[in-house]
Formats: C-alpha cells, structure tokens, sequence
C-alpha cells in the first residue's frame, strides 16, 4: 500500500512540473507550489499580467475525468488557501483571481482550462 501511495505521489509531482513549464512558456510566473495552509492546499499559484490564478493539476488518462475529478470539497480546500494567499499577497488580492486546472494526460500537451471551478464549492 505504502509502495502505491509513493508512486501516486511521484506522478502527481511529475505532472505538476509538467504544468508548471507549459504554463511558463504561456508567459506565466510561478509565485507558490504546493502552497499548504491548515485549511488546504494549491498546487500551483501563478501570475501573468493583472490575473492571478490558483491552478489544481490533475493527471488522469483523459481530459473529462481530469476535470470531473475536482470534487465541491476539493474546490472548497483550494479556496481557502487561496484566501489565506490572497491575505499574505497583497497583488493577488487587488487584481483577478480565478480557478484553474491544468490537465496532464498521457501522449498530449497540457491542457489549461481557465475558470474551471468556482472557489466555493
């Protein structure tokens, strides 16, 4: 059991640098990984331009299931940090913020679908 919880925790991590460095060849900035408040937690926290968006990275074997599998919980847990970011950042929280996810799955670029959740469940 413990051998199947490290390989899912290494993949998770793969796929995080997977996003990270799409993303930041879009032209966004990395501010957090794997930001952890008591309350949750966002895999991702980055800025380009005036929006700062809270990315949850999900590697799954199609895009459909990457996106179904941000559960109302899930969303409420990276909300939370969010806020909890926003009140340490004081640009994230006078600019636009949003709820990303960034889906990586075998054989294709990631995907990175905007406002794919809403922050409170």
């Amino acid at each position: 059991m413990a051998n199947d919880r490290r390989k899912s925790e290494e993949h998770g991590r793969s796929a995080e640098l997977i996003a990270l460095w799409a993303l930041r060849l879009k032209g966004w900035r990395l501010l957090a990984r794997r930001y952890k408040t008591r309350g949750g937690e966002v895999d991702l926290i980055m800025r380009r331009g005036e929006v700062t968006a809270f990315i949850e990275v999900k590697a799954r074997r199609n895009l459909d299931s990457a996106v179904e599998s941000v559960t109302p919980r899930q969303a409420r847990r990276i909300a939370v940090a969010a806020r909890q970011f926003m009140a340490e950042d004081r640009r994230a929280a006078l600019q636009a913020c949003r709820f990303d996810i960034v889906a990586v799955t075998p054989y294709h670029w990631p995907r990175h679908i905007e406002n794919a959740f809403e922050g409170d469940g």
